[in-house]
């Protein structure tokens, strides 16, 4: 696949926030751009101002006559199914080009020097804290983002083309079409188990990840794949030790195989930030980025919407949204959440992501609510699924 002999993309499933990010790179490529998605939402808002069409119903009868030629590139999401959608059934049918969202980002960072973060947990904050180091320290950078970044309000950030930072999405394998000169694992947590059926498996396949990674892997410590470690309080590759929290920011020591500063600050909440900090400085180093240029960055980083996001925050109330839908990820939630506030009551509304996640941790998921002081629980968000029965 050629980039630059394509004039025309649609994309299947436009609103999701790994399709939005290549649909406005291909606006900056200046092609024509057009896609579908199930519902309105504010990124398909954002895309339409940008003057993409997008429809929301899946008939052809829709689609724009230019974007029906075979020389139309289509883009498509594995959370849409072909038996499931007339667009994509159609498509398949057709003479067009169809590649996966995850392989034309692939060719797009084929070129670059790639910096992918992968993980099930912990990629977005990552990835967002390392492209905002590059940004800030004036780097020639494009970055795909899993999240909107409250710096730049985007899930795109370009400056330039000599660097890309990815999320590197493990569902449905996606990110094995990437080309990775640098890597990073943040976890490797059982997840998708509707894909992988067992963790297991989804060892193997962030293995096979590992293996692509041309000139650096970095990993959280203690998971099983070889690579320069970082890790928090312990011996590792990249530490950071004294943490403390001072007026609810982090304040921690670093130590690289070759440097080391003091007082190193962030404005999130959580040591998983810390560790996601970690992550995001250790890859930013390993392509000439000091340590005090991370350090000045990182202390105007404002974060991802969703993750640890104030909604109310006065001396009564103290109003949190965050995006964690895995066990493992809420119970980070509400360790820092113990550490911000250990002296007030603490109530939950969670809605389970996904009828396959809900049953696959149905224990894991009641364990970890159990620790706040009241829980209520949403109707389970479907997304891509089909109800599972009980």
């Amino acid at each position: 696949m050629n980039i630059q002999n394509i004039h025309r993309v649609y994309f299947i499933g436009i609103g999701g926030i790994g399709m939005s990010a290549l649909a406005r790179y291909m606006l900056f490529l200046n092609k024509e751009v057009a896609g579908y998605d199930a519902t309105p939402s504010p990124i398909t808002q954002v895309l339409s101002d940008d003057g993409v069409y997008i429809q929301f119903d899946d008939s052809l009868d829709f689609v724009p006559v230019a974007f029906k030629d075979e020389k139309t590139l289509i883009v498509y999401t594995p959370a849409i199914r072909k038996e499931e959608n007339a667009l994509l059934h159609y498509f398949t049918q057709a003479e067009n080009k169809l590649v996966k969202r995850a392989e034309l980002l692939g060719e797009v960072t084929r070129d670059s020097i790639c910096l992918a973060v992968a993980g099930t947990h912990g990629k977005t904050t990552t990835s967002s804290m390392l492209a905002h180091i590059l940004h800030e320290a004036g780097m020639p950078v494009t970055a795909f983002l899993g999240g909107i970044s409250e710096n730049y309000q985007s899930n795109f950030i370009h400056t330039g083309d000599t660097y890309t930072v990815v999320e590197a999405d493990e569902y449905d394998r996606s990110f094995l079409h990437l080309h990775p000169d640098y890597s990073c694992i943040t976890s490797t947590d059982a997840d998708h188990l509707d894909v992988y059926k067992t963790g297991e498996n989804l060892q193997k396949v962030f293995s096979e990840f590992a293996r692509l990674t041309q000139q650096q892997l970095f990993v959280k410590k203690g998971i099983q794949i070889t690579g320069l470690t970082y890790a928090i309080e312990e011996p590792a590759d990249y530490t950071a030790s004294n943490i403390r929290v001072v007026n609810e920011k982090y304040v921690f020591d670093i130590r690289t195989p070759d440097n080391s500063i003091k007082d190193f600050t962030i404005f999130l909440p959580g040591r998983y930030n810390v560790l996601n900090a970690l992550g995001a400085i250790s890859m930013a180093e390993s392509v000439g980025i000091s340590l005090q240029k991370s350090k000045k960055a990182m202390a105007t980083f404002k974060g991802i919407e969703r993750r640890f996001s104030y909604r109310i925050n006065n001396d009564k109330y103290v109003l949190i949204d965050d995006y964690a839908h895995h066990p493992t990820e809420i119970n980070a939630f509400y360790m820092a959440l113990n550490e911000c506030y250990p002296d007030s009551k603490k109530m939950v509304v969670f809605q389970p992501h996904l009828y396959s996640r809900t049953r696959d941790f149905e224990k894991d998921f009641a364990k970890v609510l159990a620790r706040f002081d009241q829980v209520y629980i949403l109707p389970i968000y479907p997304a891509r699924e089909k109800p599972i029965q009980g």
